[in-house]
């Protein structure tokens, strides 16, 4: 890479191309310098280059917005081509709806508004634009409120350009901007408050309380902060005040006009789930970037300004956003942001509220382990006691704690601490014992304990629990297989099945094919023992065979898969099946999971019948105390998912194959046509056409391109065609999830005439055994190892243990996961919201089932 590129990427950075120099100034001027000697005969490259830092590395905007101010100087049409190509990257992320690209460049243009390059009343025009888009968006007769969800993106990205610009802005057009904040302000007393129903990580208690500040409203407040401090910031650099008398010698530029998209037309019959659909619709394309995590009490942070917490998140987001991929430069920037305080316990609140932001993370779970691995290998002397803050802060409120985030947080930790040689101070949590089975801080260890055997072996995970041997109680069980007929001593098999099972052993080993051990189970097997014997027989003898490894198990499904889809044809006898499965894994979880998984994928069993397996009375029992069924549940309906995902990919890329054969087609047709109608001269005759030899081979262009776009038709339809199967049969799988929750939900939740609130599941008879709900979200610390002087009741250690009762913790559990499935899946739910509500979401279901699905739905549901 070249010096001037180094020093374009590096500035701002403590590196050996600036002397290990960190003062701004002295970047600014050595980059500067290079930059007008190579400008020149490399303007192009430079341009290119430049905007791409700018967009890439964020934090760094400041820095470039003042260089390109000194470039200006020198070279006036290089800049004016900057502000274009700006201007035009502008528009295309507002016309494709790119938030990103938005945000950046609006504080990209904030930065060069500072340095003199752009005209303040063009920043303050872009403004005024998108906050009458937003206007327009939420007026209830001449907009569509459905779309709030961009209107307040809009209005969010005014805001936070504010911190990197509001100073100058005030300074150079102070009614212009005084405008805009009023409009703003206006903008916020008809909009509708954004309630994070069914996406905050804590269960929201219904039952009265202050209505919490939504993002908007939050930021809003801590720019009225700033402009009442004289738009004072810390976190932000101003570099260009150090050249700010050679500034103001360059040109401003005119910013060109923009213009925001209309927003999608109201549906022609307005309803609640036509505008719940387009609200849906809305918030996917437009997501809110973060919701704040406040794992540490208000004295971890308390020295910050309210704008520079909102600054160093943004920074910190910036980073993970474009080095994901390159974990060791994003711990790197993490660790060096240009802000003069410390802000680890920031850092980390930032990265676990993306790592359990809801409906789902920006990135995979492992990007974030990662990062939190190198920064704790960066940061060794500071980092691993946060991480281990934020991890008892969180086991203090894990009651509380959404059902997705807590299966994230399990996943998470089990593999943090196997990258560490899985040390933990587990004494710490060996009170959990004393707690009931069903508590959520015991359930939370056993699962942890779980995972990390899965990760390395079960003594390893007793040696790492050593401090506290008891807990060895919570590891999953050691034993392997549970083979019905390996004729051990407690296995109460009659010596017939014993030998049936020997014989089927036998015959797999000397290779013979499915047909013939089909044709053996059909004549010798099945009308002597019937299908009950038969298939466990058959089932855990396969099984057997296939335990050694993964890899055994596929080969045996590979090879065997007809007798098992020949045994299991219909769904009660996969039902079976699947229970042979978890019979003979009854000891490996992990096992279980995968080898239904599999059998999914080798369409032995469908979805349909794992969703009556997991709602078997055996299976029910364990919905509060275990994830194992919860994981099968997860795996098949993801695995339905992703099918349809994958055929709505092939459809999409076949549409574009249809096309450019098409537009091939009507080329070699054209070109046949006007070979054709040529004339041309034969022993100086003229005749019409071409000669032969081009002809012919004309003719064989334009029939194969035509065959060609039959067959990418051909394909279009059979993949329409599955892609119709497969949402119906989506729609099946709905309708049978639900009315298995519906219905064990109605056998075990209070009285639907009760209250209707979390809060009456919470509380129990009794003063003494009421859930002690007015604790604070977050925890006390003890400055010098992070480790918390206090518990809440509901979760933690107290004198009267845990105090919910099994039935109500069952069902708190159960809701818990209503609302997770509801809000995952929620794109493929809502297509099938009309047939959903006539046949399972009536008002004879219990108000809180209803309740925890629209809250995963994020329905209005005002008609509860």
């Amino acid at each position: 890479m070249s010096s001037w590129r180094n020093l374009l990427l590096r500035i701002g950075d403590k590196s050996s191309e600036y002397s290990s120099s960190s003062d701004f100034k002295d970047h600014i001027e050595t980059c500067f310098g290079a930059l007008r000697r190579e400008l020149g005969h490399s303007s192009a490259e430079i341009l290119s280059f430049l905007l791409q830092c700018a967009e890439q590395l964020p934090h760094k905007i400041p820095l470039y917005g003042t260089l390109i101010g000194l470039l200006n100087l020198e070279d006036e049409d290089f800049v004016k081509q900057i502000v274009e190509n700006t201007q035009n990257s502008f528009q295309d992320a507002l016309d494709s709806g790119n938030c990103d690209g938005i945000r950046i460049l609006m504080r990209f243009l904030t930065a060069l508004m500072c340095s003199k390059v752009l005209q303040p009343t063009s920043l303050v025009v872009v403004f005024e634009t998108l906050l009458s888009s937003a206007a327009i968006t939420v007026d209830e007769e001449k907009g569509n409120p459905s779309w709030q969800a961009r209107a307040d993106f809009y209005v969010i990205c005014i805001l936070s350009c504010l911190p990197w610009g509001g100073a100058e802005l005030a300074e150079q057009v102070p009614e212009e901007i005084e405008r805009v904040l009023v409009g703003i302000q206006a903008y916020l007393s008809i909009r509708r408050h954004s309630s994070d129903s069914g996406l905050s990580f804590f269960e929201d208690d219904e039952s009265g309380g202050d209505v919490e500040k939504d993002f908007l409203e939050d930021l809003w407040e801590r720019i009225q902060v700033l402009s009442s401090n004289g738009w004072k910031v810390e976190s932000v650099p101003r570099p260009h005040l150090s050249f700010e008398a050679q500034l103001v010698a360059g040109k401003s530029h005119e910013f060109g006009p923009i213009s925001c998209p209309e927003q999608p037309e109201l549906p022609s019959t307005i309803s609640a789930v036509a505008y719940g659909k387009q609200k849906h619709d809305a918030e996917l394309k437009y997501p809110q970037r973060m919701r704040r995590l406040n794992i540490f009490p208000a004295s971890k942070t308390e020295d910050l300004q309210p704008i520079d917490r909102f600054v160093v998140e943004e920074y910190l987001l910036d980073v993970l956003l474009f080095f994901n991929g390159c974990r060791k430069e994003c711990a790197a920037f993490m660790v060096g942001l240009p802000v003069p305080f410390r802000y680890e316990y920031l850092m980390a609140e930032t990265i676990f509220s993306q790592l359990l932001l809801l409906p789902q993370p920006p990135f995979k779970p492992i990007y974030y382990t990662l990062v939190i691995m190198d920064l704790c290998k960066a940061l060794p002397g500071a980092f691993p006691a946060v991480v281990a803050g934020a991890v008892r802060a969180l086991f203090d409120k894990i009651a509380d704690l959404d059902m997705e985030c807590r299966t994230r947080l399990i996943l998470w930790f089990s593999h943090h601490l196997s990258n560490f040689q899985f040390i933990w101070p587990w004494e710490e949590w060996a009170y959990v014992l004393d707690l009931p089975k069903w508590a959520p801080q015991r359930v939370f260890v056993q699962e942890v304990l779980e995972r990390e055997v899965r990760l390395s072996y079960w003594d390893k995970i007793k040696q790492s629990i050593e401090n506290a041997p008891a807990l060895e109680e919570l590891l999953p069980p050691k034993g392997g297989p549970n083979f019905k007929y390996s004729g051990a001593d407690d296995q109460e098999k009659t010596e017939q099945e014993q030998a049936l099972s020997a014989e089927l052993s036998n015959k797999v080993k000397g290779r013979q094919s499915a047909r013939e051990i089909i044709l053996w189970i059909e004549e010798n097997v099945y009308p002597i023992h019937g299908q009950e014997i038969t298939l466990s027989v058959v089932i855990q003898t396969l099984l057997d065979i296939g335990s050694k490894s993964f890899t055994h198990l596929i080969t045996v499904l590979e090879r065997y898969g007809q007798v098992m889809a020949k045994l299991c044809s219909d769904q009660d006898k996969q039902v079976m099946l699947i229970s042979e499965v978890g019979s003979y894994w009854t000891n490996n979880a992990q096992m279980t999971a995968i080898a239904i998984d599999r059998m999914m994928g080798y369409r032995l069993i469908s979805n349909l019948a794992i969703v009556r397996w997991v709602f078997s009375p055996e299976n029910i029992d364990q919905f509060h105390i275990s994830d194992r069924p919860w994981e099968v549940l997860r795996n098949a309906v993801s695995k339905t998912y992703n099918r349809i995902t994958d055929l709505r990919k092939e459809i999409s890329s076949l549409k574009k194959s249809v096309v450019s054969a098409e537009e091939a087609a009507s080329k070699a047709k054209a070109d046949l046509e006007a070979a054709e109608s040529k004339l041309t001269l034969v022993e100086g005759e003229p005749v019409l056409g071409e000669n032969p030899t081009k002809l012919k081979h004309l003719k064989s262009v334009a029939e194969k391109t035509k065959e060609e776009t039959v067959s990418m038709h051909d394909s279009l339809e059979a993949k329409e065609a599955l892609l119709a199967r497969a949402l119906d049969e989506n729609e099946v799988l709905f309708l049978s999830l639900y009315k298995n929750f519906s219905n064990v939900l109605m056998e075990r939740l209070p009285d639907a005439s009760r209250d209707g609130t979390l809060q009456s599941l919470k509380s129990v008879d009794g003063d003494s055994m009421a859930v002690d709900i007015e604790e604070p979200s977050t925890m006390e610390l003890d400055d010098e190892n992070e480790r918390p002087k206090k518990s809440q009741s509901n979760g933690g250690k107290t004198t009267n243990g845990y105090n919910v009762r099994e039935k109500e913790q069952w069902c708190l559990s159960t809701l818990g996961y209503v609302k997770a499935f509801s809000r995952q899946y929620a794109s493929e739910i809502w297509p099938h919201i009309e047939k959903l509500d006539a046949e399972v979401f009536t008002e004879d279901a219990h108000p809180l089932f209803r309740k925890a699905v629209y809250s995963g739905l994020r329905r209005l549901s005002n008609d509860l």
